[in-house]
């Protein structure tokens, strides 16, 4: 599962509540989940402030780590 869409599931967030305190669509926050998407940086802490998690726990991809969605 995809580190946005846990870390949203944990807080009992719906997309449309994440959406609403970052200022983004619901639409916007389901092509972050599916990694069709990348983000600002502003967006990217935005969504972490609104979880509690850090930009490492979300966003981080170690060297050598292939994420499918950073390959589309």
């Amino acid at each position: 599962m995809n580190s946005v869409k846990h870390a949203r599931m944990e807080r009992g967030m719906t997309q449309v509540q994440l959406a609403e305190k970052t200022g983004v669509t619901r639409q916007t926050i389901s092509l972050i989940e599916k990694g069709k998407y990348n983000p600002t940086l502003k967006l990217c802490l935005s969504i972490c402030y609104a979880v509690g998690k850090s930009l490492d726990q979300l966003f981080w991809v170690n060297e050598g780590e292939k994420r499918e969605e950073n390959y589309r």
